[in-house]
């Protein structure tokens, strides 16, 4: 009997342990199960954690409860303008009630994928079709995703998941017209080129204009400033020779007399034929220059004929 039951204990301990794990099973952090008792759901959504279940008559069946990607495939769309689009998309669910995730789909992920996607390009075919290509191309275009999210999150509670977020990665145009846009985009930008060319021309002619018109009236200004100077120092100049003759006119014709001297005699082989009796050497007589009949006093000068200074030149006449 001893030797019976050192052997049935470590049995009967094996057949426990088997038990008690064929009647338990574990969910993890990252996933949501259903139970099934004869293919009929009895349970589902179950926490993480360790659950039981009754061994050979009941099966589980888990699922990744994670928000999945579905990246679409693109499709060409027509917008209320009649152009075509192709646009390209994804999307961003997730698992949100697992027995009814297994009766649509059967818990199969590529039909899930296909059957989201069904659902995804209709509400974008509609979308598209109340919008112009401008709107979908602007800032409008978050207002068409918040849409798109909340319509394709409705259509997708009948199987059993929840749409996170609908995107729109790219918005183009077929081949055939790209080239017809960017041409019209092209002569766009080239007009409003042309025209700031225009206006900046214009502007710098209208600059150019009233730089010549200051510079004009700065010249004529300086000019006019200049002839002003220049008849206040031949006013001074004439009140000075005037002063000076005034006050020693024998003086003054002796030394106009000297310096029409130095000028004509000094000037190297030069021939200077005058009459005995002129009156040009009327001081080589007498200082006072009385030796001629013709000695009176020369008349004063003019303002515009001030007197020769000492080492310049005078024509004599």
């Amino acid at each position: 009997m001893d030797d019976i039951k050192k052997v049935m204990l470590p049995a009967a301990i094996v057949l426990l342990a088997l038990l008690i794990y064929a009647s338990t099973f574990v969910v993890k952090e990252y996933e949501t199960a259903i139970k099934l008792r004869l293919g009929e759901i009895v349970g589902s959504d179950y926490d993480p954690g360790l659950h039981l279940k009754v061994p050979l008559l009941n099966n589980i069946l888990t699922f990744d409860a994670r928000i999945q990607t579905l990246d679409s495939r693109p499709e060409r769309f027509l917008t209320i303008e009649k152009k075509d689009v192709i646009v390209d998309s994804f999307t961003k669910w997730r698992i949100s009630n697992a027995a009814q995730f297994f009766r649509s789909t059967g818990g199969d992920s590529a039909r899930t994928a296909r059957l989201l996607s069904e659902r995804i390009n209709t509400s974008l075919r509609d979308e598209f079709g109340k919008r112009t290509i401008q709107e979908v191309v602007s800032e409008e275009r978050l207002a068409l995703m918040k849409e798109l999210t909340k319509q394709i999150d409705a259509q997708a509670t009948e199987l059993g998941v929840d749409v996170v977020d609908v995107r729109v990665k790219k918005i183009d145009l077929p081949p055939e017209v790209s080239e017809s846009v960017y041409n019209r985009m092209r002569a766009e930008r080239e007009r409003v080129a042309r025209d700031l060319r225009a206006k900046g021309s214009e502007a710098a002619e209208r600059i150019r204009a009233d730089a010549d018109r200051q510079r004009t009236v700065i010249i004529a200004d300086a000019y006019k400033e200049a002839e002003e100077t220049r008849g206040q120092g031949d006013a001074k100049a004439a009140e000075v020779y005037a002063n000076a003759y005034t006050a020693d006119p024998e003086f003054f014709a002796f030394y106009r007399s000297l310096n029409a001297y130095q000028t004509s005699l000094g000037a190297g082989d030069s021939t200077l034929v005058l009459a005995p009796d002129s009156d040009f050497f009327k001081f080589f007589g007498d200082m006072h220059g009385a030796s001629s009949e013709m000695a009176a006093p020369a008349e004063p000068p003019q303002a515009s004929a001030p007197m020769p200074m000492p080492g310049y030149s005078s024509r004599m006449r």
